[in-house]
């Protein structure tokens, strides 16, 4: 049963994980993500944003779940993870194929985010930004969220690509009513 206004919005499963990384490898990262606006392939290089292991760990989260974002042949089109910290929802991993980025489909997601945050009776959702992507920030202040002045240092793990400058986040958070 879909608990969502908008019949595109899913919960996702760990059958669709592999779907998923894919998605999120080729938004981020490498030639295929610079088709979009919201890469990072000139602040990190590679190709991995996300592996198997990362994202089986993260859906394994009790609080922790990603939505889909699917067309009428139930292919992922874009997706965002959202885990819940007391009575406030963290949005994360938030990707739209590249080539589909500028349709509307981040903004169906957002909204399905924000009703999710809000039926968990959450007071607001937040995320992390990297500072240096002025134009992703430009768009959720667009939406609502503000900064909170709060900055996190980005350290590299090893896994998700090299550092091509010192980067950082910042947090964005929108109150909910």
């Amino acid at each position: 049963m879909n608990y969502f206004t908008n019949e595109h919005i899913s919960v996702a499963d760990n059958s669709q994980v592999t779907e998923i990384m894919h998605l999120l490898n080729n938004a981020y990262r490498g030639e295929n993500s610079k088709k979009g606006w919201t890469t990072e392939a000139n602040l990190i290089a590679g190709d991995r944003r996300a592996d198997v292991k990362m994202l089986v760990d993260t859906m394994g989260h009790p609080a922790s779940i990603f939505l889909l974002y699917t067309d009428e042949a139930n292919k992922i089109l874009g997706c965002v993870n959202l885990q819940k910290h007391d009575n406030r929802m963290y949005l994360g991993m938030f990707s739209v194929w590249p080539e589909l980025q500028g349709a509307g489909i981040g903004k169906i997601i957002l909204q399905a985010s924000e009703e999710y945050a809000r039926q968990r009776l959450c007071q607001s959702i937040y995320m992390s930004v990297i500072s240096a992507r002025t134009e992703l920030i430009d768009w959720y202040k667009r939406h609502g969220y503000r900064d909170t002045g709060e900055k996190k240092p980005f350290e590299e793990d090893g896994v998700t690509g090299k550092h091509l400058q010192k980067l950082e986040f910042m947090i964005l958070e929108k109150k909910l009513s």
